[in-house]
């Protein structure tokens, strides 16, 4: 299996320290609000990556976490406008995400641990970095010392400049460097807190991820995962506060992260006034759908999210669906296409995974075929109910869905022309997929697709 490894800038065969015991931290939910398209979109990701790594190593050999952030400064703030307490805010929004994401058919990781249940911890790991030289204490806060880490910028590739930029990092007197980032700094009387060696106060956000992995996984595991977003400054940080408190050349092996989601090609932002919950969505559309239209793009890759998208999304269910149902019963568990197979194990290309799936439905016949496309289906966490029960409440079943194949195809010809400078065919072939309502994006790195 091939991995984008974001720390190496580079695609690199996984291969898991002990393949007996595959480790990946995933960042997971600050609850508290209710979680975005954008906030599913890493746990639809790395639940398919999760899924991967369990029909390869099998399912007890397989160690996923993903954090519940159940302290911070906007869950306070929550909490003071309803007026009620902190852990009440977060019981609330936990339980709304995970009935969320279930209803996206993301599996429950294997252990999903709370910041909260783990201070002690974090408070040991500022000690031993105060201890080593490398974090400092001022004025009931302790801070991280930069220049103590050589490394510091690695993951992102930012300058120093950059990395105060990016930061936003506060102006304070009691910092040695503009870019020292907190461990723990003090809480008021009426603010969540618990006694340290430096007062009454709460760990920064990105201990608490550097503590709970370290616990749960060990000093250096094989996967860390989370959003573009999260690059820096906080897996940034967490290697820095990692690394120099276990004395480690390595905190995790390969850095994962996926890209965006835009809507309708634009940020989402409250100003604008575009943010999309994932349960309104789940209001008007099927999981299963919102899940494919999650998939739809390579997980770097930015996703826009248009309604567009969700429809041809529902038509493409339909339409492996309405195979599932002529094909007779499998037998027994089956092994996913070979060229599905290939796509899914090239850094999780969904595209040209599904895009086998289109090819190989084109001859399906057997029961043997059936199970091959159920077998792919349960890595992908799609095709899982009854092709009836699917096909009886699809508003959209009757219309015709977009082959991915043939527009990977033809995509292929159009490139092929180019290079050929026979460019009225080129255009041909574009103005054709337009006409499908395929809209092409052409860019250095190559051509990707959306649906119109």
């Amino acid at each position: 299996m091939q991995l984008y490894n974001s720390l190496a800038a580079e695609k690199q065969t996984f291969t898991p320290a002990d393949p007996s015991r595959v480790t990946m931290y995933v960042c997971g939910p600050t609850v508290y609000n209710y979680a975005h398209i954008g906030n599913a979109r890493p746990a639809v990701v790395f639940d398919v990556l999760y899924r991967l790594l369990r029909r390869t190593y099998g399912a007890d050999h397989v160690i996923y976490a993903r954090n519940i952030t159940d302290i911070d400064d906007k869950m306070m703030a929550a909490a003071r406008e309803r007026g009620v307490a902190t852990d009440a805010i977060a019981a609330e929004f936990e339980a709304a995400y995970l009935e969320d994401m279930g209803a996206l058919a993301v599996l429950a990781p294997n252990i999903d641990p709370h910041a909260t249940h783990h201070v002690p911890q974090m408070i040991r790991l500022a000690e031993s970095l105060i201890e080593r030289g490398c974090a400092y204490a001022a004025e009931g806060h302790v801070l991280f010392d930069v220049t103590a880490f050589p490394d510091y910028g690695k993951l992102s590739g930012r300058s120093r400049d950059e990395q105060i930029a990016g930061a936003r990092v506060e102006v304070a007197p009691y910092k040695r460097d503009p870019a020292d980032f907190v461990l723990w700094k003090p809480s008021e009387p009426d603010q969540d807190g618990w006694e340290s060696p430096w007062g009454r106060g709460r760990p920064g956000w990105h201990l608490e991820c550097s503590a709970m992995a370290a616990e749960h996984l060990g000093q250096t595991f094989d996967i860390h995962g989370g959003g573009a977003d999260l690059k820096f400054p906080h897996h940034e940080n967490e290697i820095a506060q990692s690394r120099c408190a276990h004395g480690a050349d390595v905190m995790a092996r390969y850095w994962v992260h996926n890209g965006f989601v835009n809507v309708n090609r634009e940020k989402m932002s409250k100003s604008i006034g575009n943010v999309l919950l994932a349960r309104d969505l789940l209001a008007d559309a099927p999981g299963e759908a919102i899940r494919w239209a999650l998939l739809s793009a390579q997980y770097r890759q930015p996703l826009d999210w248009t309604d567009a998208l969700l429809r041809q999304s529902t038509r493409n269910l339909d339409r492996l669906y309405k195979v599932l149902s002529d094909l007779p019963p499998a037998t027994g568990p089956g092994e996913p296409p070979p060229a599905f197979l290939k796509a899914i194990e090239d850094d999780l290309n969904t595209p040209a995974a599904f895009a086998a799936l289109f090819q190989f439905v084109k001859t399906a016949k057997t029961a043997e075929d059936r199970a091959a496309l159920e077998a792919a289906g349960e890595i992908l966490g799609l095709l899982r109910q009854a092709p009836e029960d699917w096909l009886a409440q699809s508003s959209d079943a009757t219309l015709p869905a977009v082959d991915p194949a043939e527009v990977e195809r033809l995509i292929a010809d159009r490139i092929s022309a180019r290079k050929n400078k026979d460019f009225a065919a080129a255009d041909r072939i574009r103005d054709d997929l337009v006409a499908k309502g395929v809209i092409l994006m052409d860019s250095a790195s190559g051509t990707t697709w959306r649906v119109a």
